[in-house]
C-alpha cells in the first residue's frame, strides 16, 4: 500500500457529455474533460469560452460613481491641478499605477505617483504620506489597489482640502471611507457584473472611462497584475490575461523584454505561469525589500538601456528576497518544532524580531503549504513596540472575517479570505494567537485540517500525446476559477523506476498500462522509489508537460502524488548488509521480526535502534510494515504471522547464516561408506576428526556431522562428548525416518520456496496466504 500525501477528491466528468463536446467542438477528450470539469457543460457556453474576445468587456460606467470620478479627474486636468496616484508596493499595485499613470499622461495630466514604504508606512493610506502629497502641491489623490480600509486617513486628506478618489478591490468594512468617489467592483450600490477584478483591473476600467476607448496596449500590464493577484480568470479577467499574454509575447515595451530576459524565459513563449512564477516575483521584490518605485519605472520606461538596468536591479532584489525567505522559513519551522513538537495547533501565529516584514507573507504561505494550517507570521519591532506581518489561510477559515473578530487587538488589517496583512502591538501577539486557535477549534473539524487534492481529470495513457498538450493553449489562461488541471492516471504500473539527481532525491519512472508508456518525474520525491514494489498497480497524479531534448518532444508527467491500495512485497533477499536496505523501510508503523534467536544477536547492532520481535515471545505484529529478517522453522509459522498481522507491506530479508539448499542431502553411497567406516572403527572422535574426514573425502564440513546425527536419531550410534560409538542393532530403518534428515529436507524445501524462488512466485505464495487459499493447496 502507498498512502497518498493528500486526501484525493476525485470528480469524474460525464463521459457522454465528453463525447458530445469532442464531436461538436472538434476538440480532444482532454480538452472536453477540462471544460466540463470546470462547470462548462453547454456547447454554446463552451464556444463562447473558447472564443473569448473583447465582447467580454463591460461598460466601465456600470461602476458606482464612475461618471462622477471621471468628471472630477477631467476637471482637475482641465484646471491643471496636480494629481497624485497613491499605490501599493506589490505587483498588483505597481501595475495599477502604471496603467492609470499612462492613461492620465495621455490626457495631459500633471501626475506623479507615491508608494508607501512597507517598513516605514505599512499597507494602505498613511497620513504622513498624504501630508507630503499635499505639500508637494497635489490637490487630488487617486488610490489604486488600496483605500477602502483607510477611513481615518481619507478623512484626514479631506481636512487638507484634497479631492480623493478610491479605486480598490479589497474587502471593505461595514463603513466605507468618505471619499469623493469610490470605484469598487463589489460596491453595495454598484451594478458591475464582475466582482473579482484585481486592483489593476479597476484602474484599467477607470482608464477606459477616461480615455473613452479600450487602451489595448495596456492589457499586457493588466495581465501581469491580474495573474499576480490570483483573482478569478473568468469573463473579463480571462480576456485581460488572454489578450495581455498575446501582446506580451510580441511586446515592444522595453520593460517586458528586459523582464523576460532576466527571468530566463523566451518572450514569445510567455504564459500565465511565466507571469506567476517569473515576472510577478521580480516586480514584487523591490517593494518587499524597500522602495517599489523602480518596478513602476521599469514598466513605464521607453528606453531599452534603462529597462535592462532596472530589470537586473529587480532580479538582484529577487535573489536577495529568496535568500531571506529561506532563512526565515527555517527559523519559523524550528520555532514550530520547539513550541509544539508533533502537536500542531489549529493556527500558527509566529513572531520574531528582525524578520523582514516584506517577505513574511511568503513564509506564511510556505508554512500553510507544509502543515496545512492557517498561518500568521509577524515581524517584531522593539523600537515601536509593534508587530507587522501577513496571514495565509486554508479552506474553511476565512482569515479576513476571523481577524475582524479581533479588531480590538489590531491597529490595522485588511485583505481577503485566504490572505491578509495586519499590525498590532507586540504585547497583544500572544492573545491574538490564543483567540485565533480557539476560533479555529470552534468552527473547524479535524477533516478540514487534512490537505486535499482536487482531481477532476482522469485520463488513460492513450489520450496523452504531444499534439494534445501543445493545443492546450486553446484553454489558457489557467488560474483561479479555471484551475490548471491535476491529471489522474489510474491502474498503471512502473516499467522502470530509479532515483536521479546528484543527491538521488528525484524520482524517474516509466509508467505503463501494458500497451502505452509515459515518462514521469517527481522532483524531491526520490524516496518514493523505495516504496513502489515491482508489478504493483497504482494511481498517480500530476501535471502533464512536454519534455524537449535534442529536438525530440515527448509528453511527461510531473508527479505530485501517488496512491495504491495493493499490499506490497519488497525483496531484500541476498542483500546481507542491513545498512544497504534499512533506510528504505518506513521509520514508523514497522515491525522487525525474527524466527530465530540467533538472528537477533547477529543483526541487533545494524538495526539503527529498532527492536526485533522474536516469534513466540510477544503478540503477533500488527504494524503496517512487516520486516521478515530470517526464515522460520517451517512455513506454518510464517503463515501464522502473515495471516494474523495482515501487513500492507512485507519486506523479505530471510537472512540465513549458511544455506543448505545447494548442498543437497548425502546419497545412500555416502551414508553406506560412512556407516562402514564407523563400524570398522567401533568409535570415532567427531569433534576432533570430523572436519579432517570431510576434507579427506572432499565433502563439506557439515556433511559428516549431519550423517552422524541421522545415525544417532535412528539408534545406529551414540554420541557423547563428541565421540561416536556404534550401537548393536539388527533393526533396519529408513534414513528418511530420522528427524535430522526430515529437518534438513524441510529446510531445503523452505529455502527453495522462500529464499530462492523468483519474486513473482514468492509474491503469489504470500497472496495465497492472505487470501486463505494456500492451506487448501498445500494439504
Amino acid at each position: 500500500m502507498i498512502e497518498s500525501m493528500k486526501k484525493w477528491l476525485i470528480e469524474r466528468p460525464d463521459e457522454k457529455l465528453v463525447d458530445h463536446f469532442t464531436e461538436e467542438l472538434n476538440i480532444s477528450t482532454v480538452h472536453a474533460k477540462i471544460l466540463i470539469s470546470r462547470g462548462i457543460t453547454n456547447i454554446n457556453e463552451a464556444k463562447d469560452f473558447l472564443n473569448t474576445d473583447e465582447t467580454a468587456l463591460h461598460d466601465p460606467f456600470l461602476f458606482h460613481q464612475m461618471d462622477h470620478a471621471v468628471n472630477l479627474i477631467k476637471n482637475a486636468i482641465h484646471q491643471n491641478k496636480k494629481i497624485a496616484i497613491y499605490g501599493d508596493y506589490d505587483c498588483d499595485g505597481v501595475t495599477s499605477i502604471t496603467v492609470l499613470m499612462t492613461a492620465l499622461e495621455r490626457l495631459g495630466a500633471d501626475v506623479f505617483f507615491v508608494i508607501p514604504n512597507r517598513f516605514e508606512h505599512g499597507y494602505g493610506p498613511h497620513k504622513d504620506l498624504f501630508q507630503e502629497i499635499y505639500e508637494a502641491g497635489a490637490s487630488m489623490i487617486i488610490t489604486v489597489d488600496n483605500g477602502v480600509s483607510g477611513i481615518d486617513e481619507i478623512a484626514f486628506a479631506k481636512t487638507l482640502g484634497m479631492e480623493v478618489i478610491i479605486t480598490d478591490h479589497h474587502e471593505a468594512g461595514k463603513v466605507w471611507p468618505a471619499a469623493d468617489a469610490t470605484l469598487h467592483p463589489r460596491h453595495p450600490e454598484g451594478q458591475y457584473p464582475i466582482p473579482d477584478l484585481a486592483g489593476v483591473g479597476v484602474a484599467f476600467k477607470l482608464a477606459c472611462a477616461l480615455l473613452g476607448e479600450v487602451p489595448k496596449d495596456l492589457l499586457e500590464i493588466v495581465a501581469i497584475g491580474t495573474v499576480a493577484d490570483l483573482v478569478s480568470l473568468r469573463g473579463e479577467n480571462r480576456y485581460f490575461v488572454k489578450k495581455g499574454i498575446e501582446l506580451m509575447r510580441k511586446s515592444r515595451r522595453p520593460g517586458i523584454q528586459a523582464l523576460a530576459k532576466v527571468a530566463g524565459t523566451a518572450q514569445d513563449q510567455l504564459t500565465e505561469e511565466s507571469i506567476g512564477f517569473m515576472i510577478g516575483p521580480r516586480l514584487n521584490a523591490p517593494g518587499r525589500l524597500g522602495d517599489a518605485a523602480s518596478a513602476v519605472e521599469l514598466l513605464k520606461t521607453e528606453d531599452g538601456f534603462i529597462a535592462t538596468g532596472l530589470a537586473e536591479e529587480l532580479d538582484d532584489y529577487n535573489k536577495e528576497r529568496q535568500g531571506i525567505v529561506s532563512t526565515i522559513t527555517k527559523e519559523a519551522e524550528a520555532m514550530v518544532q520547539k513550541m509544539y513538537g508533533n502537536e500542531i495547533p489549529a493556527v500558527f501565529v509566529l513572531a520574531k524580531e528582525g524578520w523582514n516584514p516584506g517577505v513574511v507573507g511568503i513564509v506564511a504561505s510556505r508554512l500553510t503549504d507544509k502543515y496545512y494550517r492557517p498561518a500568521i507570521v509577524l515581524s517584531l519591532d522593539d523600537n515601536t513596540g509593534m508587530a507587522k506581518g501577513s496571514a495565509r489561510s486554508i479552506e474553511g477559515f476565512n482569515m479576513y472575517e476571523e481577524l475582524s473578530k479581533n479588531a480590538d487587538l489590531l491597529t490595522h488589517f485588511g485583505g481577503h479570505p485566504v490572505a491578509a496583512g495586519l499590525s498590532l502591538e507586540m504585547d497583544h501577539v500572544a492573545l491574538l494567537r490564543e483567540r485565533l486557535i480557539e476560533q479555529a477549534e470552534a468552527t473547524m473539524t479535524q477533516e478540514q485540517f487534512i490537505p486535499k487534492l482536487a482531481i477532476d481529470l482522469p485520463l488513460s495513457l492513450d489520450e496523452i500525446d504531444v499534439n494534445t498538450l501543445q493545443s492546450l493553449d486553446l484553454l489558457r489562461p489557467f488560474g483561479m476559477d479555471f484551475e490548471k488541471p491535476t491529471y489522474l492516471i489510474e491502474n498503471i504500473s512502473a516499467a522502470s523506476i530509479r532515483k536521479i539527481g546528484a543527491a538521488r532525491n528525484h524520482l524517474k519512472v516509466e509508467l505503463t498500462d501494458g500497451t502505452e508508456k509515459l515518462d514521469a518525474i517527481g522532483f524531491g520525491l526520490g524516496e518514493l522509489a523505495d516504496h513502489i514494489s515491482p508489478g504493483i498497480q497504482f494511481s498517480i497524479v500530476g501535471d502533464l508537460q512536454i519534455n524537449e531534448w535534442n529536438g525530440n518532444k515527448k509528453p511527461q508527467l510531473l508527479v505530485e502524488d501517488i496512491h495504491s491500495n495493493e499490499w506490497q512485497l519488497f525483496d531484500l533477499r541476498g542483500i546481507r548488509e542491513v545498512s544497504r536496505w534499512i533506510h528504505t523501510v518506513p521509520t514508523t508503523k514497522s515491525t522487525f521480526f525474527a524466527f530465530q534467536e540467533r538472528t537477533i544477536k547477529q543483526l541487533r547492532s545494524a538495526m539503527n535502534g529498532h527492536t526485533i520481535q522474536l516469534y513466540g515471545e510477544h503478540h503477533l505484529p500488527t504494524k503496517e510494515s512487516l520486516i521478515l529478517l530470517d526464515l522460520p522453522n517451517d512455513s506454518t509459522q510464517l503463515k501464522e504471522v502473515v495471516k494474523e498481522s495482515e501487513p500492507s507491506r512485507i519486506y523479505a530479508h530471510f537472512y540465513v547464516p549458511e544455506s543448505t539448499y545447494f548442498d543437497a542431502i548425502p546419497g545412500r553411497e555416502q551414508f553406506g561408506w560412512y556407516y562402514s567406516f564407523l563400524k570398522s572403527r567401533g568409535s570415532f572422535d567427531l569433534k576432533t576428526n570430523g572436519e579432517k574426514l570431510a576434507q579427506h573425502k572432499g565433502w563439506k564440513n557439515d556433511i559428516v556431522f549431519f550423517m552422524s546425527e541421522v545415525f544417532s536419531d535412528l539408534g545406529f550410534v551414540k554420541i557423547e562428548d563428541g565421540v561416536i560409538t556404534m550401537m548393536e542393532t539388527n533393526e533396519k530403518r529408513d534414513l528418511t525416518e530420522a528427524p535430522t534428515y526430515k529437518a534438513r529436507k524441510r529446510k531445503m524445501e523452505l529455502e527453495k520456496k522462500l529464499l530462492y524462488a523468483p519474486y513473482n512466485e514468492l509474491k503469489r505464495w504470500f497472496d495465497d496466504i492472505r487470501c486463505g487459499t494456500i492451506d487448501r493447496e498445500e494439504q
